[in-house]
C-alpha cells in the first residue's frame, strides 16, 4: 500500500515547551500522523531535552533529526 503522509510543521521557540505545545503537537499528530518540529536556534541547547520531552508525552516515535529540525512520527489509530 502506498500512501502519501501530509506533515505539519510546528515552531519551537523561546517561550519554550508547555501543556498547550504538546496537546497541539498531538492534536495534529492525530490528524496528519507526522509532524515537524522547528527549533529556535535560540535554544539549541535544550533540543534533545525538548524532542525526549514531546515523544514521552505524545507516545510517538522519532524519525529524523537534523540540525534544528525534528521528525516525528505517531500511527493513527
Amino acid at each position: 500500500m502506498n500512501r502519501s503522509l501530509s506533515t505539519i510543521t510546528i515552531n519551537i521557540g523561546k517561550s519554550k515547551i508547555n501543556e498547550n505545545v504538546i496537546d497541539e503537537i498531538k492534536r495534529q499528530l492525530k490528524q496528519y500522523e507526522v509532524v515537524k518540529l522547528r527549533f529556535s536556534k535560540g535554544i539549541s541547547g535544550e533540543k534533545q531535552n525538548y524532542i525526549t520531552e514531546i515523544i514521552e508525552k505524545s507516545n510517538s516515535k522519532l524519525i529524523d533529526f537534523r540540525g534544528n529540525v525534528a521528525v516525528i512520527f505517531k500511527k493513527k489509530r
